[in-house]
């Protein structure tokens, strides 16, 4: 959710320049404060009980991160790592909290969010669990395709490794290469200096 940050400041928002690899929160934290991106790339992700980073989501300039912790009063189910130097600004959860009671507008979009964060992730669970590395593989490419291109039939860079999609489909890296192989060979995908095009 991007809200206006001239908004935001009159709130009581203030910006932090956050270092690359830089932890902004850890998981089981208690939630205090709204975020949303000015500049760079946010990580959220959580390491399974076999030691297994799962990644939960990338956040890019404007969105905002960590929201349904900090709305029921839990701590963060995942960890935020800032991906590239950052810049981010926070807002205290009782300023949050008044700012949206005084924001009608705001409350819509925050639910219309959520709706769609559950939505997401109902769907992903679905044709994650007990499918096939290419079907995961595949569901996830076809997700991202989705959300940052307007004509299906155009190729685009994936910007994420091997690893990284490893993360995202709780698959192991070793498969992804693997597997993306085989849909290159199957030309399901394009793969051009290294670089994915889906």
């Amino acid at each position: 959710m991007h809200i206006d940050t001239d908004l935001l400041y009159t709130w009581g928002a203030i910006a932090k320049k956050v270092p690359k690899n830089a932890i902004i929160f850890y998981e089981n934290d208690p939630a205090l404060s709204f975020f949303q991106i000015l500049e760079g790339t946010v990580k959220m992700s959580y390491t399974n009980e076999d030691g297994k980073d799962l990644t939960i989501g990338v956040f890019n300039k404007g969105d905002s991160f960590g929201e349904p912790p900090l709305i029921i009063g839990e701590p963060y189910p995942a960890s935020a790592l800032a991906q590239t130097d950052c810049v981010i600004l926070k807002l205290s959860r009782l300023n949050f909290f008044s700012f949206l009671e005084e924001n009608p507008e705001a409350q819509k979009k925050i639910l219309k969010l959520f709706a769609s964060r559950i939505y997401n992730k109902i769907v992903f669970s679905k044709n994650i669990i007990n499918h096939k590395p290419e079907h995961r593989i595949q569901y996830f490419l076809d997700n991202f395709k989705r959300q940052h291109s307007t004509k299906s039939n155009q190729k685009i860079k994936i910007p994420y490794t091997r690893q990284e999609i490893a993360d995202f489909t709780g698959l192991r890296v070793e498969t992804v290469i693997r597997t993306l192989t085989l849909m290159k060979k199957n030309k399901k995908i394009e793969i051009i200096d290294h670089k994915l095009f889906y």
